[in-house]
């Protein structure tokens, strides 16, 4: 959603060049979030118009009716809310079955003790650093201290989990989110969707987190 949409293919090749792990898709319905963005059809476009993997997030109500969905669409990672799911574990399953990793997020208000009973079934937990909804706001204070918890919560139960970071990914805030154990950053207009060359944005932020994180 961060992206150039009216020039998406230019900016897509450039990703693609520049080696990004994977393309973040916020789906969004309007009434788990207060905004609509993005669906099925754009992600077949983008899947038509390169390789790299799509992670569909899915900030919507009653995601289990859209799983199958979008992993036709080419998403090869799904990734729902704990908040929107009366049966999280029967959606996690639901997602894995359907061909694509499954994914568990959580908002920066919910407990981390509703993630106990899911991480045996997820292959990564999205932890928003914002409410989300919207680009360009300002991480909520905690973030760092909630991704350090998790991680070692991950660790003890020797789950190989990735843990994913997404909202106001500046430079200082993945160097610190890193250090607490992050290990997927969600990159939009704090860090690389800045103007200018898009690919030389992506290899300054990586080269200035990792100073940034060593000089912690």
């Amino acid at each position: 959603m961060c992206a150039n949409l009216a020039r998406l293919e230019d900016d897509l090749k450039v990703l693609e060049s520049a080696k990004c792990d994977e393309l973040h898709f916020d789906v969004m319905d309007g009434q788990f979030v207060p905004n609509f963005t993005l669906g099925f059809d754009l992600i077949k476009a983008v899947r038509r118009s390169c390789g790299i993997p799509c992670s569909a997030h899915l900030m919507i109500t009653r995601p289990e009716d859209y799983v199958e969905r979008f992993v036709e669409a080419g998403c090869s990672i799904v990734t729902v809310h704990v908040e929107a799911c009366i049966h999280a574990h029967r959606v996690l399953a639901q997602i894995r079955e359907a061909g694509a990793s499954p994914g568990i997020a959580i908002n920066p208000a919910t407990p981390l003790t509703k993630l106990d009973y899911l991480l045996d079934l997820a292959d990564r937990v999205v932890v928003m650093t914002v409410d989300p909804g919207y680009a360009g706001q300002t991480m909520i204070r905690g973030a760092h201290e909630r991704v350090r918890i998790l991680r070692e919560n991950i660790d003890y139960r020797e789950r190989p989990i990735l843990i994913e970071v997404d909202g106001n990914i500046n430079v200082q805030n993945a160097a610190l989110l890193s250090r607490a154990g992050a290990d997927v950053f969600d990159l939009g207009t704090a860090s690389i969707f800045t103007g200018g060359n898009l690919a030389e944005n992506f290899e300054d932020f990586k080269k200035k987190v990792y100073i940034g994180r060593e000089l912690l």
